[in-house]
């Protein structure tokens, strides 16, 4: 009888040893949001698998094993639905603004993605004045160049003024058709605007499905130029015990990747070589400088 507890704690052992990994130890788990936004997400076309946020998403799902990991494709409305519920749930990359802090913990930043520039023909770069940073109030003020604009669209605050304060009938095309960013860059390209205003990723994206690639090129904006938050995307969880850990766990893998090659690719790959040498300036003098 006195050998009963030992002979208990055996059986208890085999038990627990044998049982399949899945049963004996369940990890916990990180859902990740997805939205349908090219070239951020792409998941249809040639281009399938190949968005910027996605390969960073890819990094950081590789080098969190503790996870069992998850991809669901959500709109903004159930990102904040899912966070305001605490599910288990975090975006790989999502402005930080003080509405969205209510309900989410956000982590160091997790991408750095060039401001909102205009897109040209490549054959008008003199007509603009041969340099790669351009004032739009200048441009504007001269009435001499059409500049087209998706109906309602936000492009920051600074943008947004410039085009409101100077726009006219002569000077904007407000676009409001189907297929926006690819209806004006069809526009663009028959000569019928001189310019629209959108982010490097997408120009490049655009003329890479539509062929054109070599045929366009893009313009920093002086309005643009001063807001360095502006840049940045970070992850976001749930606002939680579950999202606090989450959030620290994911710090120490952004910490040790943000500085390797293959995690300023995966932007880069949406970028025209004349943006580069002045992108990884700015990576290394702000984006990785950041460490809290």
């Amino acid at each position: 009888m006195k050998h009963k507890p030992y002979l208990s704690a055996l059986i208890f052992i085999f038990f627990v040893t044998c049982l399949p990994p899945s049963v004996a130890w369940t990890k916990d788990s990180i859902s990740w949001m997805e939205s349908a936004t090219p070239p951020f997400f792409i998941h249809e076309g040639d281009f399938k698998g190949q968005g910027y946020v996605e390969a960073i998403n890819n990094i950081l799902i590789e080098n969190l094993p503790e996870y069992s990991h998850t991809k669901t494709l959500a709109n903004l409305s159930r990102h904040y639905q899912q966070w305001k519920q605490g599910e288990k749930s975090c975006a790989p990359s999502m402005y930080k603004t003080s509405e969205r802090q209510n309900f989410a913990y956000f982590s160091v930043p997790s991408t750095f993605s060039l401001p909102i520039v205009l897109i040209i023909n490549k054959k008008n770069f003199l007509a603009f004045g041969g340099s790669k940073t351009v004032s739009l109030t200048s441009i504007l003020q001269s009435n001499k160049f059409v500049i087209g604009r998706i109906n309602n669209r936000s492009f920051g605050a600074e943008f947004d003024n410039t085009l409101d304060s100077y726009g006219n009938e002569k000077n904007i095309f407000v676009y409001e058709g189907a297929d926006l960013l690819g209806g004006l860059f069809k526009m663009l390209m028959a000569g019928r605007i001189d310019a629209l205003p959108g982010s490097p990723e997408e120009a490049i994206y655009l003329a890479e499905t539509m062929g054109i690639r070599d045929q366009i090129m893009t313009l920093n904006i002086e309005e643009n130029q001063g807001d360095p938050e502006s840049y940045l995307g970070y992850v976001a969880c749930s606002k939680n015990e579950w999202g606090k850990t989450a959030i620290n766990n994911i710090n120490q893998v952004l910490l040790e990747q943000r500085g390797t090659e293959k995690y300023r690719a995966a932007y880069e790959r949406w970028l025209d070589l004349s943006s580069l040498e002045g992108y990884r300036k700015l990576y290394k003098e702000v984006f990785l400088t950041i460490t809290q």
